[in-house]
C-alpha cells in the first residue's frame, strides 16, 4: 500500500476550464458558467458505459453480449475537461484534483457497493508518480460512502506485462491475459472495481472475471471516465 498526504491542499481561486476568478464560497474545480461541461447531454448504456443515441438501460452490444459486471458509472467521455484534469493528476503530479472529481462521481452512484477494490498500478510508474490515482480515487469514494469498505492490494499485476497505452484492443486481451492475480479476496458478494479511465474495458474485464471466479456475484464499475468507441458511428 502507498500512502499520500492527506488531501486537504486548498484548490486554486481560478477556474481551471476558462481562468476566471472562482468565488471563494463556491468549492469546485471550475467557475459557475463553465459546471455546464459536467452535465452529460448523451444518455449512456447503463453496462458498458458508452453513449447511446436513445435513452436504454443498455446497448445492443451488452444486451447480446453483456459484460461480467452490472453497472459501470462514469463522469463522462474522456474529453475536455475532463481528459485535462486527468492529464494534470497523472502528469502533472496534482492528485488533490481527484478529490472534487470523486464528490461528484459519489453523486451519481444509487447503491454503492459494500467493498471497493481499486486497479493496481504498475511499480515503476507509481515509484515515478508517487501515487496510485486509482487508489486515491477508491480511498475518497470510499469516504463519502462510510457503509463500504476499501480493500487494498487487493490485485497483484506481474511483472514485464507491457503498457497497455498503445495496443489495440485484441492487444490489450491477449496482453492482460494472466497478467493480474487475486492477492486478497473480498469479503462482500458485491464489489465495486474503481479506475480512472475505462478504455476498451479490457482491463476491468478480466478483474471482474477474477472476483466472479471467487464467489463474488455482483460487480460495478466506478470510473471518471470513459473513452468513446471511435469504431462505431
Amino acid at each position: 500500500m502507498m500512502f499520500w498526504p492527506t488531501i486537504t491542499q486548498k484548490l486554486p481561486a481560478v477556474c481551471q476550464i476558462c481562468g476566471l476568478i472562482v468565488n471563494s464560497s463556491h468549492s469546485s474545480l471550475c467557475c459557475q458558467q463553465c459546471q455546464r461541461y459536467f452535465f452529460q447531454r448523451e444518455p449512456r448504456c447503463h453496462q458498458c458505459g458508452l453513449t447511446m443515441p436513445l435513452r436504454h438501460d443498455q446497448c445492443g452490444d451488452c444486451l447480446q453480449t453483456p459484460p461480467p459486471w452490472q453497472h459501470l458509472y462514469c463522469l463522462g467521455d474522456y474529453d475536455f475537461p475532463l481528459s485535462k484534469y486527468l492529464h494534470q493528476i497523472k502528469y502533472q503530479r496534482q492528485f488533490w484534483l481527484i478529490a472534487p472529481l470523486a464528490a461528484r462521481l459519489a453523486n451519481i452512484i444509487s447503491t454503492p457497493a459494500p467493498q471497493f477494490v481499486y486497479v493496481p498500478s504498475r511499480w515503476r510508474r507509481q515509484i515515478m508518480r508517487g501515487f496510485n490515482q486509482s487508489e486515491i480515487l477508491a480511498y475518497e469514494l470510499a469516504r463519502y460512502f462510510t457503509n463500504s469498505h476499501l480493500l487494498h492490494d487487493a490485485f497483484r499485476l506481474k511483472h514485464g506485462i507491457a503498457t497497455q497505452q498503445s495496443l489495440t484492443r485484441t492487444q490489450r486481451i491477449r496482453n492482460l491475459k494472466q497478467a493480474f492475480t487475486l492477492n486478497k479476496k473480498p469479503l462482500s458478494s458485491h464489489v465495486a472495481i474503481i479506475d480512472d479511465v475505462v478504455t476498451t474495458g479490457s482491463t476491468v474485464r478480466h478483474l471482474s472475471e477474477l472476483l466472479l471466479e471467487h464467489g463474488v456475484k455482483k460487480i460495478d464499475i466506478y470510473c471518471l471516465c470513459r473513452t468513446p468507441d471511435y469504431s462505431k458511428p
